[in-house]
């Protein structure tokens, strides 16, 4: 759900880590801990590996120290903002196949992208990317949902205005609930481009205020792990 994933939908070149979701009940993280073991991974910081942190929306950080994967870093979530539950997560994810044979269970498209709306600035255009892509990939007779979504989150004003331009009924049904569609369909760069500004920094300010709580939280964590001085 992270950067090997842009990777394989073509919108990146490169990922220094990897990051997962995950299905946070017992049998499953005994799993990924025995994973993690393999690795001769550690947890990085707080929190620590619990289902209780996982569900609260924290990301756990690993470190890895085997000689194959050293340095490799894995975060590990199970709950997202503005991102579906793991078991819808899991019923739309689409499954990848690498030229050598291997087979990536990979967060949809849609899900991946709501999942990098944050306050993060490389998110951003990595969004702009991942979209982008996949129109350019398949413009030439897309599904009614595949234009859906590029009506939804491209963030690219030519290409807005090109596919509102060219599926006009679909692009009024979508402008109900993203109004920057409205200055798509009628061809207006600037407003556009000022729309989809406006859409970022609510986003940026959502996750803020989605992440103030679970900082705080880490911070008090920190704290307790960390020794005291003597008097």
């Amino acid at each position: 759900m992270g950067g090997q994933a842009c990777v394989l939908y073509g919108a990146a070149q490169f990922s220094r880590g990897l990051d997962l979701a995950v299905l946070a009940d017992a049998s499953n993280l005994a799993r990924i801990r025995d994973a993690m073991q393999d690795l001769g991974a550690e947890v990085v910081a707080v929190p620590p590996f619990d289902a209780v942190f996982l569900e609260r929306g924290h990301a756990v950080h690993f470190r890895c120290n085997h000689p194959e994967a050293a340095g490799l870093r894995v975060d590990v979530m199970a709950r997202m903002r503005g991102v579906d539950a793991f078991a819808t997560l899991w019923e739309r994810r689409t499954v990848l196949a690498t030229p050598d044979g291997e087979t990536w269970d990979v967060m949809a498209l849609a899900d991946l992208v709501r999942a990098k709306k944050t306050q993060r600035d490389k998110d951003w255009p990595m969004i702009r990317a991942l979209v982008e892509a996949d129109y350019f990939a398949c413009t030439a007779e897309p599904s009614p949902d595949r234009v859906r979504l590029w009506l939804r989150e491209l963030r690219t004003t030519s290409l807005l205005v090109e596919v509102a331009s060219r599926h006009p009924g679909l692009a009024a049904e979508e402008a109900v609930t993203r109004p920057s569609l409205e200055a798509a369909i009628k061809a207006d760069a600037g407003a556009l481009a000022g729309f989809l500004m406006q859409e970022e920094q609510h986003e940026r300010a959502m996750d803020a205020a989605y992440w103030k709580p679970l900082k705080a939280e880490l911070e008090q964590l920190r704290h307790a792990r960390t020794p005291r001085a003597p008097n």
